[in-house]
């Protein structure tokens, strides 16, 4: 090894040496005027996290929705509160897949974007940096959610107490600027083992008393204060949502009414009756129809 070499390493050792007592980097603010939407992510080279704006944000609208009226109603309500800067609830939308949930809240987005709502996506994995996200969003006069989609955890994981510190657990308040959205196909965002249940107790009156794993895992979904379900669509729902995007794609009445076949059966080949089947299977039928003649 030559004499550079050695010196290189020599170094790069000492580099490491003092990151590992400096203190983390801190984000800088982005240019919030480049859009609705940003993603919170993490730099390649390890040098702290950012906000990125997203350069295409969904065009969904709370109308595409369909036969997730109470909810729909439910969230708007909510989210309409935070923009007036009324008091509003961190909201969990939990149930079966493909049924709206992170497209309620896209839509809630653009429903009220010229209120000076804005978006920020974060992924579980980078929960744990939730308190860096609020400080640096806090003094800002936009309104933000912090939008977690997917969301379940496995015992141990780092992001689930930063969560709820996040959310109602630690000795700052939560910034009036700031709600989280949380979607999960689990109602407690945890897993549900029969094992849980080993520990409950019960009295000499006969009530049931859960044991102290089965608190932890319902205390993190208790800190959301507006919990909105979701169920399976029944086929009259499905059938009615395929042909409001086959409607939007241009098809008329007797080329919905035409596809219903097809779409029944492209629901059985997926196993699923779900808004995101019906809006995939209206895609793939207007992409094979022919095209319109010009006039």
């Amino acid at each position: 090894m030559t004499p550079l070499e050695q010196f290189l390493l020599r170094v790069e050792a000492l580099l490491q040496r003092v990151e590992a007592v400096l203190p983390p980097a801190v984000a800088r603010e982005p240019d919030w005027r480049l859009g609705p939407a940003f993603r919170w992510r993490k730099r390649a080279s390890g040098g702290g996290s950012y906000l990125q704006p997203v350069a295409h944000v969904s065009s969904i609208r709370l109308e595409d929705l369909r036969h997730v009226e109470v909810q729909k109603n439910q969230i708007e309500r909510n989210t309409r509160q935070f923009v007036q800067r009324r008091p509003a609830n961190n909201v969990l939308l939990t149930g079966a897949r493909g049924t709206g949930k992170s497209s309620l809240i896209k839509a809630c987005l653009n429903r009220f974007a010229a209120d000076g709502l804005r978006l920020i996506e974060v992924d579980k994995a980078d929960l744990c940096e939730l308190a860096d996200i609020v400080d640096l969003v806090a003094g800002r006069p936009e309104r933000f959610i912090i939008f977690c989609d997917d969301l379940s955890f496995e015992a141990g994981e780092g992001g689930y107490k930063a969560l709820k510190v996040a959310l109602d657990g630690s000795i700052s308040a939560q910034s009036d600027n700031v709600l989280i959205y949380a979607t999960s196909n689990r109602r407690h965002l945890m897993p549900e083992r029969l094992s849980d249940n080993a520990a409950a107790t019960h009295d000499g009156d006969g009530d049931l008393h859960p044991g102290e794993t089965v608190e932890e895992k319902i205390s993190l979904s208790e800190r959301f204060g507006l919990w909105l379900s979701f169920y399976p669509f029944k086929q009259d729902d499905y059938l009615a949502i395929v042909a409001h995007w086959l409607a939007s794609y241009g098809c008329d009445a007797a080329q919905i009414a035409a596809a219903r076949g097809d779409a029944l059966r492209w629901a059985l080949q997926r196993g699923s009756r779900s808004g995101r089947v019906a809006w995939q299977f209206a895609k793939d039928h207007v992409g094979q129809l022919p095209p319109l003649e010009a006039p």
